[in-house]
């Protein structure tokens, strides 16, 4: 009798006590988008009281090294990872990624712009979702622009950027011409001067996967890239990256910065930026070749196929990317602060167009990048800032050491070039291209 009763004492107090809560694991980058997403999640627990959130907040470069080393061994640290446009095809086709099949029937998959969903798929499967999606363009301080006695044209060239750099610098005031990224990194500078190498008529590789560095076009590429940090942009330029040079524009620091399209709302944001009202938009420049310095990315939540919770994340990965997650942003955040770039009603919505004045450049320049035809010569590789191979990872970023090197005085551009060159060579010599 006695044993009867504890055990239904037991029994009671097991199904009194609460369910333990899986833990969702997110690894994240440090931009301001993810920190809104962090800051917000409290909705999602709210409705998942069964899902707790752990998140690993880095800097850029870092992370990519954790959650590559983590998802190669998989050792499955991480349940959800923010990844980008370059990794997702790559990665799906290693077995590395879990398939998105359960976003949930709201969720409206085909609301997605075409040519981002179509970067995040392998063997029309989707392996990652947008968390937002970007091209480059040029912002400006208009009042500084105009004091110069210069009107910026909506399709500048670098002859123009230049100009302008040198008209607007005021070093004695703190003022430089234009900021640029100089910051190492495959996704840092090089992403700046992949882009920016397109436009100049340059490219990674010709059609036999031969290195492209030691060319004419190369050579220009650098040269006014170095030109414009090293004459018109602030001090320690080769350390600035994304983050570095928003807060520089943000506190009036910059005439010109040629970046992101997802900064539109952080510069433009009056809460954060002392120039929110006198910022200009203009498309990436060009040097007449037919091609732009627009680059095409989408910073997207992918799942581990290590991850032992992998429902849970699915659910987390589908909260975060809808319609109704951007709704929540207009709602807490304001609407000009969604994330931008990912979804056709967001640029269908007027409320949007109307709260936010780089919408349809962001848009125009999300279109007008090509990745499968990014350079003015032919190419044998898929990507607008980055070559969608793996090896570009490590080579891109020790290429990218080479030009930050440059900009800091270290090495002359042609020196630079010179070990560009080298390391393309060696590296996919070693690798076994053509392939």
């Amino acid at each position: 009798m006695m044993k009867r009763l504890a055990t239904s004492i037991c029994s009671a107090l097991l199904l009194s006590m609460p369910a333990v809560a899986e833990t969702v694991t997110i690894a994240t980058v440090n931009n301001g988008d993810m920190v809104t997403m962090k800051s917000l999640s409290k909705a999602f627990t709210d409705a998942n009281p069964d899902i707790q959130l752990e998140w690993v907040t880095l800097e850029e470069n870092i992370l990519r090294q954790r959650v590559t080393t983590d998802i190669a061994t998989g050792s499955g640290q991480y349940d959800v990872v923010t990844i980008g446009t370059y990794e997702v095809p790559i990665w799906a086709k290693q077995g590395w990624l879990e398939p998105l099949n359960n976003l949930g029937t709201s969720y409206d998959v085909d609301d997605i712009l075409p040519s981002i969903r179509g970067g995040l798929s392998h063997d029309d499967q989707l392996y990652a979702v947008p968390f937002y999606a970007e091209s480059s363009m040029v912002m400006y301080r208009t009042d500084l622009m105009e004091k110069a006695g210069l009107s910026m044209p909506e399709k500048p060239t670098w002859d123009f950027v230049q100009k302008a750099a040198k008209a607007m610098t005021d070093k004695d005031d703190g003022i430089y011409g234009i900021c640029l990224r100089g910051k190492a990194g495959w996704g840092e500078n090089i992403a700046l001067l992949s882009a920016m190498a397109n436009s100049f008529g340059a490219r990674w590789f010709d059609k036999n996967w031969q290195p492209q560095f030691n060319t004419p076009e190369w050579h220009k590429t650098l040269e006014v890239y170095t030109d414009l940090m090293q004459n018109y942009g602030p001090p320690g330029a080769s350390s600035n990256g994304f983050n570095e040079n928003l807060a520089l524009f943000q506190t009036g620091k910059c005439g010109m910065w040629i970046d992101a399209t997802v900064a539109g709302s952080f510069v433009t944001n009056k809460e954060e930026s002392v120039v929110a009202d006198n910022v200009g938009f203009a498309l990436a420049p060009d040097a007449g070749l037919g091609k732009r310095a627009n680059w095409l990315w989408a910073w997207t939540l992918a799942i581990p196929a290590s991850s032992d919770s992998k429902s849970a994340a699915e659910k987390f990965v589908s909260w975060a990317t809808s319609k109704g997650y951007l709704d929540l942003v207009a709602e807490e955040k304001g609407i000009a602060n969604v994330p931008p770039g990912t979804r056709a009603s967001l640029y269908a919505n007027q409320d949007y167009l109307s709260a936010a004045p780089f919408a349809q450049m962001t848009l125009d320049s999300i279109n007008l990048a090509d990745p499968n035809n990014p350079a003015v010569k032919p190419v044998p590789y898929v990507g607008v800032q980055f070559v969608a191979i793996p090896e570009f990872q490590g080579l891109g970023t020790a290429v990218g050491q080479q030009f930050s090197a440059a900009v800091a005085g270290n090495v002359s551009p042609a020196q630079a070039l010179k070990s560009a060159q080298r390391l393309a060579e060696r590296t996919m010599r070693k690798a076994g291209y053509p392939k």
